[in-house]
């Protein structure tokens, strides 16, 4: 006998895969933004240096 489907479980399951999906998403841009900021300040000093 199959078993009666509990849709408000899966679609926490679901909500929830995805807001971590989001999350992630959201991590990855925020360090890629540090990232090519660092290297933006790294640049501007290193041409600052060159030139003097």
């Amino acid at each position: 006998m199959a078993r009666a489907p509990n849709y408000g479980q899966e679609r926490k399951e679901r909500d929830r895969q995805k807001a971590a999906k989001k999350a992630e998403k959201q991590a990855a841009k925020v360090a890629a933004k540090e990232r090519s900021k660092s290297e933006d300040e790294t640049t501007s000093e290193t041409e600052t240096e060159t030139a003097e």
